[in-house]
């Protein structure tokens, strides 16, 4: 089976919307699990940050689908890089995991009253 992985980011907050969150994420298109994951700015640093914290197996041998974001593109190798449209249906898990994610964890929708009060509590909202 060839490893295929989607990527994208989502916008959050920590205490106003001046102190923005990105959290990184990476999804296995086969098994539909996470398998890299950055909280961070919105930079080509924080792509990086995300690409080493997925396995080496992940590194060298995955084909990554992602939007048109040009961190992207500085960061995955460019024989395996695919940049596609949300149109295209190449990044639909992610997507559908990010909203899934927004629905269910009130601190992560953009118009709300729930807000991080500090990074540690946006850091345990994802390991658990």
């Amino acid at each position: 089976m060839d490893l295929v992985i989607e990527c994208d980011e989502m916008w959050s907050y920590v205490c106003s919307k001046e102190n923005q969150v990105y959290i990184w994420l990476a999804m296995d298109r086969n098994t539909r699990k996470i398998v890299g994951v950055h909280l961070g700015d919105r930079t080509r640093k924080d792509a990086e940050k995300l690409w080493e914290s997925l396995p080496e197996e992940y590194r060298n041998f995955a084909k990554s689908y992602t939007d048109f974001w040009q961190s992207y593109r500085q960061v995955i190798p460019e024989e395996r890089h695919c940049p596609s449209s949300k149109e295209s249906g190449e990044i639909n898990y992610i997507e559908r995991f990010n909203n899934t994610l927004r629905q269910r964890c009130s601190r992560l929708v953009r118009k709300t009253l729930s807000y991080s009060k500090n990074f540690g509590s946006s850091v345990a909202i994802m390991h658990n």
